[in-house]
Formats: structure tokens, C-alpha cells, sequence
């Protein structure tokens, strides 16, 4: 729980402190800029809300890495809902008013989130999992999130140490494969989502996990 609201701090206050400008460009989502995936992390501490007040009392169906669906192929941008998202954005209009929200929105799934029991169990996406659980999957999403951020930002603050480590231990239990030890955290977690493509060199070194990548989470 302490490392879900240290990333999702951490990533709140680089949206926070990004000048104007900067919401116009391009960010590591394929198809969206800086503006849409601010939009995106505002409906993202939506779900966390709704998540954190939807009680269950089954038997936990996934984990904090079975909660991931993964795919083999990296969004196109053209999906509907992510072409809502861009309107959405759109309709912002200035990025005082996603700073905003996000700050409004986001503080108040960061106080559900200090105040939920880490045992309780909770329903998403027709699965089951506890608060531990579910919180500790959300820190893969705040620091692949923060990397998409950063990713044409080379000012903007980058994810925190313990959140690259933490994310890139769940990547590798998704992937059941270990990144060679050569990787840094970042690298893995961008090379294995296929937030970027491996260099010649990388490709050797990632030997027989190389073509199970990338590994696209939703």
C-alpha cells in the first residue's frame, strides 16, 4: 500500500509541475499526447474509487499479477475508447483544468486508498482480489504510466526506484522469465511492454524470452 501511494504521488506531481507546453506533446502511448494520457490517469483514479467502495465476499479470483489480461500486440491508438479519451482531452481545453482534476480525482483515491483494509476484497472487471492485491497491481500502472509520461520529457521527474524494481518483479512473474541482469529496471519494463524495441544486443540477451515479447497489458 505504501509503494501504490509513492507512485501514485510521485507521478501526480510530474503532471503537476509540466508547463503548459508540455501537454502538447507526444507521450509513450502510441497515439496519444501528454494532455490524453493526464485524461487517462483521471479516469484511472475513477476506477480506483470505484473499485475501493465495491465490497465482495468471494473467494479471490486473481492476484496482483493474474489481475493483468496480456496481449502480444501494442495498441494502435485506434480502439474506441482511446479515441474517447482524446476527446475527452480535447474538451479540457486548458491544462489548468486536467491539473485540476487529476489533483481533485487523484488525492481522493490516494485517501480511499490509506483508509481501505489491505484484506478486503473487492469486484473489477467481473474478478475478485483484495485491496493488497489490487493496489499492488495499480503500481505497475502508475510507473509504466509515469515512463509514458517521460517519455519525450527528458526533464520531467522519472517513476521512483522502488517502483521500477517493484514493476519490473511483476513483469517477470507475468512473463514467468527473468530480463537479463544487464537490463536496468526502466529498460525491461519498456522493452518487455514494447514501449520500445530492444537494440541487436538486447535481443541476444533476452535469449528465449525474446519472442514472447512484448507482453501489452490491459
Amino acid at each position: 500500500m505504501d509503494l501504490f501511494l509513492r507512485s501514485w504521488t510521485a507521478l501526480r506531481t510530474a503532471v503537476a509541475e509540466l508547463p503548459d507546453e508540455d501537454f502538447e506533446q507526444p507521450s509513450g502511448c502510441t497515439g496519444w499526447l501528454v494532455r490524453d494520457l493526464v485524461c487517462h490517469l483521471i479516469i484511472d483514479a475513477q476506477d480506483v474509487l470505484i473499485t475501493l467502495v465495491t465490497p465482495a465476499e468471494a473467494e479471490p479470483t486473481v492476484d496482483a499479477v493474474t489481475y493483468w489480461n496480456v496481449e502480444n500486440q501494442p495498441p494502435t491508438g485506434e480502439d474506441p475508447l482511446d479515441a474517447l479519451t482524446v476527446r475527452l482531452a480535447a474538451a479540457y481545453e486548458d491544462p489548468y483544468l486536467l491539473r485540476f482534476h487529476l489533483d481533485d480525482v487523484g488525492s481522493a483515491a490516494g485517501r480511499a486508498a490509506e483508509l481501505a483494509d489491505p484484506r478486503a476484497r473487492v469486484s473489477t472487471r467481473d474478478e475478485i482480489l483484495t485491496v493488497a492485491d489490487y493496489l499492488s497491481a495499480y503500481v505497475l500502472e502508475w510507473t509504466l504510466h509515469h515512463l509514458d509520461l517521460t517519455a519525450h520529457l527528458p526533464d520531467a521527474p522519472e517513476p521512483p526506484a522502488e517502483g521500477l524494481a517493484r514493476s519490473r518483479a511483476m513483469l517477470e512473474e507475468i512473463a514467468d522469465a527473468a530480463f537479463p541482469a544487464s537490463f536496468t529496471d526502466k529498460d525491461a519494463l519498456l522493452i518487455g511492454t514494447g514501449r520500445r524495441a530492444p537494440t541487436d544486443a538486447e535481443r541476444a540477451a533476452l535469449g528465449e524470452l525474446a519472442p514472447k515479447l512484448p507482453l501489452v497489458l490491459g
